[in-house]
């Protein structure tokens, strides 16, 4: 019991926060490859100075700021999915051998096994081989296979086409259409793409995966794969996943993306044309508007702005956004706004570790990481540099950046007046807190100690009641042979973006508080309850939901509740 209460309410809450956020991890469950089925001639194997150095993952002495294929290798560099050379070196024109190509799959995505390798697994990949894990992952996940007679061919350079084959299964793309009409459409060498490839590369066209250089019409399919094709069909194939933000259309590189101008609506050159045109800003365009600054954003600057995506404002507290569009909250937006607009242009390579100054006349801080080519603003990281405008440089960032000054009133989802008109302090049951919607679902309990239904395997009901913006009661019942109902009062936190899987950032909301715990056995007793844990949002209509409970009743019961609401 003495180690029980020694609990500190700051472990349990961790220890909610670290198993809860663990269950929202993305996988996706890909498909199986088409490969070629002649037998290649055989090649050397490499020496070691040709496989890259982990070491070497940014400013490449080879790739210079113009090149064709810097922004795909820039953004995989910073992803750790490709590599440079201990020179310091990328060598973007050298050829891809298939044991390389395994090995960049096998970084750049987190797909489930489709299948199962041999016991024996390849002949020619002996178990000590460099890439016999990477091998092996993207043979069972569905992206590669291997050749007649049990053989993987590592060291063989992986022809273009082969590439694009094994991206389009792996993530199990489908054309639609005639597969034939549309490589027709796109390539003047459609002739030569093999038949075994032909569906494949039609699905990897429409999805906007191939890149070909220098001639976007021009596939090669048969030419062996360069670094730098290689790092633009996986950047590519991210986007496609929503796991990396699409080129801007004035980026040179994607001048080489087949198809994919298809369809773009930009007017102008401008940072509010180019975000304007881009589906990963819509928010933001549309705040820039209702708060008058698009006109400023589109005069001759220049200018320097930190854009944050459609995905860092969703993950601001519920009804922000709808909150900082109201009229009374203008000039809040205005200052929201103008801490991620810079006077000047300055391009990645100008942006220095730092203080600079925002046209709010406050200050972000800059943190360069030039060892792993990452740049921060504040605590929100570039994803993207140097999309360029006419009048100045657009840096896409994660978080949406809250300039200092503004006081505990002004914080965005804060505010005093809500889109329904509630006060922060007037108590409204059942209303929407800063930490999410109010919620009633269900759950399992793990118990911890004691010798209530707290203290074992239970299933329980669960809810959350909205008072006001900060404060919820969240009623609950754990079932069992001493049935306990719990009723704390808590103090609802703002979200904050966590990154666990170091890919997709996501709120959790985080409260604590106090209560009473009833045990309803036949010797009931009523004992002090604490309580802490997180929210985790599913979308608009459910709410994930981590709670340790400690109720100091006859004994001090400990149990950790994980359960889903449904959203009211």
């Amino acid at each position: 019991m003495n180690n029980l209460f020694g609990w500190s309410l700051a472990h349990i809450t961790l220890l909610v926060l670290g198993v809860t956020t663990a269950t929202v991890s993305p996988n996706i469950v890909s498909a199986q490859t088409t490969d070629p089925s002649v037998t290649p001639a055989p090649s050397s194997t490499p020496s070691p100075s040709a496989i890259p150095s982990p070491a070497a993952t940014s400013n490449f002495s080879d790739v210079s700021s113009d090149y064709w294929a810097t922004p795909f290798i820039q953004a995989l560099a910073a992803r750790n999915v490709i590599s440079g050379f201990p020179d310091g070196s990328f060598k973007p024109n050298q050829a891809v051998t298939r044991a390389e190509f395994a090995t960049m799959i096998q970084k750049a995505f987190n797909q489930n096994s489709v299948r199962q390798i041999s016991s024996g697994g390849f002949t020619d990949v002996p178990a000590n081989y460099w890439a016999a894990s990477a091998i092996q992952e993207a043979y069972e996940t569905g992206f590669m296979t291997g050749y007649p007679g049990n053989v993987f061919q590592p060291n063989l350079q992986i022809p273009k086409v082969q590439a694009i084959a094994a991206l389009s299964s792996g993530l199990n793309l489908n054309s639609s259409g005639t597969a034939s009409d549309v490589l027709n459409t796109y390539y003047t060498d459609a002739s030569a793409i093999p038949d075994y490839a032909v569906n494949n590369v039609a699905a990897a066209t429409q999805a906007n995966i191939v890149v070909n250089y220098p001639d976007v019409k021009q596939l090669n399919p048969q030419v062996p794969l360069t670094r730098a094709e290689a790092a633009g069909l996986l950047y590519q194939a991210l986007v496609r996943q929503g796991q990396a933000q699409p080129l801007a259309s004035n980026v040179t590189a994607a001048n080489y993306i087949v198809a994919g101008n298809t369809g773009s609506t930009q007017t102008g050159n401008d940072i509010v044309s180019i975000a304007a045109s881009n589906n990963s800003f819509s928010t933001l365009t549309t705040l820039l508007r209702t708060a008058g600054l698009a006109d400023t954003l589109q005069q001759p600057g220049p200018y320097t702005v930190f854009a944050p995506t459609d995905q860092a404002f969703a993950a601001l507290p519920a009804g922000t956004v709808q909150q900082l569009q109201q009229p009374e909250n203008r000039e809040l937006l205005l200052k929201i706004l103008r801490y991620h607009v810079v006077p000047g242009s300055l391009t990645a390579s100008q942006l220095q570790a730092g203080e600079l100054r925002t046209s709010e006349d406050e200050s972000v801080n800059i943190k360069v990481d030039s060892a792993n080519n990452q740049i921060a603003v504040n605590n929100a990281r570039v994803i993207q540099p140097n999309v360029q405008a006419s009048n100045g440089v657009i840096h896409v960032i994660n978080e949406v950046l809250i300039p200092p000054n503004l006081n505990v009133s002004q914080q965005p989802g804060d505010n005093q007046t809500t889109p329904g008109g509630t006060g922060t302090t007037n108590i409204e049951a059942g209303r929407a807190t800063r930490g999410g919607s109010s919620y009633i679902g269900v759950a399992g309990n793990i118990g911890l100690g004691g010798d209530s239904a707290l203290s074992e395997g239970n299933i329980a009901v669960i809810s959350k009641v909205g008072l006001t913006n900060y404060i919820s009661v969240r009623p609950s019942a754990v079932f069992g042979d001493d049935t306990v109902v719990l009723v704390p009062v808590t103090f609802d936190f703002l979200p904050r973006s966590v990154n666990p899987t170091g890919e997709q950032r996501f709120p959790v909301s985080p409260f604590v508080g106090a209560g009473v715990a009833i045990e309803t056995s036949n010797d009931a007793d009523v004992g002090l309850l604490l309580t802490g844990g997180v929210d985790v949002p599913l979308g608009d209509r459910f709410t994930l939901n981590g709670t340790v409970n400690a109720a100091f009743l006859d004994q001090t019961d400990v149990g950790l509740l994980f359960g889903v609401g449904y959203n009211f």
